[in-house]
């Protein structure tokens, strides 16, 4: 419709259909269908046409009128998203947990917007369920395997869950030696949602066994559970990729080791399909490539094979 719209404002503008015919490479019959089918359209005449000349109806000159102001608004969205593609700009919506988020994305977005200041970040930390593509998000970062298979998915890294707590608290209480000893242990719940996640697995004689586990402090923030777990306020069942800083400080010790659960994946959604604006997929470049450093750091460091 716009094209046959731009064709009606330069046959009115050139004075005739053949002139306005050549500038857009159409034949005199393809610019008459053309125009038949936009007077079809309207169900109205839109020009008196002689052998010699025209002149515009009413109701042609009421859509020339119109006509004009909708090219030019189609002329200029399409500059704008011309522009958009190929410059660095414009927002982009990421969801992501809240310790990972805090401690690992939010410095790469502080990097992403020094390096393209025409960017605009719109950041979702969250531990419990969000509807991506309800709340229109770009891109998330996720643990474990999505029940939506719909979305594009990007491997980050393999992820696992491990129980921890601090130096002071283990000297405090003792160190579990079997997942059944943590039933006697303080420990930090975490709720995701209407959830609470207090039930963690482990691996016994190679099957899942759930212990059931009480404690006093019930959140739904998981930076703060890592805070408290390292104040000595009990046993935190938390994301290797959370907690690795502290691992290698010393700040956190692992126990259970030998009955950690099966290893998940940290995974880079995509809830949008079709082709990525150059924002968002720079964006997800750095995400991934700053993940899998980190990954072949922790690899690498004493204790991890």
């Amino acid at each position: 419709m716009i094209d046959n719209l731009r064709l009606f404002v330069r046959i009115v503008e050139k004075r005739g259909l053949a002139v306005a015919g050549r500038e857009f490479g159409l034949s005199p019959a393809s610019v008459s269908e053309r125009l038949a089918a936009l007077e079809r359209s309207y169900g109205c005449r839109l020009l008196q046409r002689s052998t010699r000349s025209f002149s515009l109806t009413e109701e042609g000159r009421l859509l020339l009128e119109g006509a004009r102001r909708l090219v030019a608004e189609a002329d200029s969205l399409a500059e704008r998203i011309r522009r958009g593609v190929e410059t660095i700009s414009g927002p982009v919506r990421i969801s992501a947990p809240e310790d990972l988020g805090r401690s690992a994305i939010v410095p790469l977005l502080d990097r992403f917007l020094a390096a393209h200041p025409a960017v605009t970040v719109d950041l979702n930390l969250e531990d419990g369920y969000t509807d991506l593509v309800g709340k229109g998000f770009d891109l998330a970062i996720r643990y474990g395997t999505l029940e939506d298979s719909t979305m594009k998915v990007r491997k980050l890294g393999s992820n696992r869950r491990i129980v921890c707590a601090s130096p002071d608290y283990l000297a405090r209480h003792g160190v579990p030696a079997v997942p059944a000893d943590i039933e006697r242990h303080e420990c930090i719940v975490m709720r995701f949602g209407q959830n609470i996640d207090n039930e963690w697995p482990f691996l016994v004689d190679g099957k899942v066994e759930r212990i059931r586990v009480r404690g006093r402090l019930i959140l739904n923030d998981g930076g703060l559970a890592r805070q408290w777990c390292r104040d000595g306020f009990g046993l935190a069942l938390k994301s290797i990729w959370d907690i690795g800083d502290d691992l290698g400080s010393g700040a956190l010790v692992e126990v259970l080791r030998d009955f950690t659960f099966r290893e998940s994946a940290l995974q880079l959604v995509f809830p949008q399909a079709g082709p990525m604006p150059p924002r968002v997929r720079l964006l997800a470049d750095m995400i991934s490539d700053h993940c899998r450093n980190r990954a072949r750091d922790t690899a690498r460091e004493p204790g991890n094979g």
